[in-house]
């Protein structure tokens, strides 16, 4: 059983790890039960490993890989799908460039830095986790919020967009908003939430922007 206890044996350890991309250290643990988890902390004191959150990391070759930050959102708190902010700017629903990737998630709000980025997520009820494709992104996956649940999901989740003003404060791309979104599956989704403040929003939002 391999301890890995120098920088030679990182690199039998980069072999064996680096194609999961991000892994936490359970699955390190499962595969040499007898690691030393001082290795973590020296390699990444080393820039050898990047922490993530606790108990996650990744390999810093992948900083220069296009969407791994947003593949790192899944991973990192489950479960989560990418939505609100970073979904809409992703689709061209609003058009300034968001800094945070922003996701939601049954577990409780919360916000980790690294050196992919910033990642917040806020707590929605488990029933509503729902509305989500899964994009490519290589052999593996991203969980992504459709357009019209990361509207919702924006709505519910920000009551403060209650008027005609701050609704037109989002800049939704009326291109968009006219000729892409799914006015049916808006209505399905919002449906399901029960909630008869997010039905005003919505009404507001399609008053405002004339759907």
């Amino acid at each position: 059983m391999r301890k890995y206890g120098n920088k030679m044996n990182y690199l039998e350890f980069r072999d064996e790890f680096f194609e999961i991309g991000c892994f936490n250290t359970h699955q390190v643990y499962a595969a040499h039960p007898e690691f030393d988890k001082n290795n973590l902390t020296r390699w990444t004191k080393q820039r050898l490993l990047i922490k993530l959150r606790q108990g996650y990391y990744a390999f810093p070759e992948y900083l220069s890989h296009r969407d791994f930050s947003l593949y790192i959102s899944n991973r990192i708190y489950k479960p989560s799908y990418i939505s609100l902010h970073t979904a809409l700017a992703f689709y061209g629903m609003i058009p300034e460039a968001v800094v945070q990737i922003t996701a939601v998630s049954s577990l409780k709000t919360t916000e980790f830095d690294n050196d992919f980025g910033t990642y917040s997520y806020k707590k929605m009820r488990e029933d509503l986790i729902f509305g989500y494709d899964l994009k490519p992104f290589g052999e593996r996956t991203i969980k992504f919020a459709t357009p019209e649940k990361a509207l919702l999901d924006l709505l519910y989740l920000y009551p403060f967009y209650n008027t005609p003003e701050e609704m037109e404060e989002l800049r939704l791309d009326e291109d968009y908003m006219q000729d892409d979104l799914n006015i049916e599956q808006l209505t399905e989704y919002s449906e399901k939430f029960g909630s008869k403040a997010l039905d005003k929003r919505m009404k507001i939002m399609m008053n405002t922007y004339g759907l």
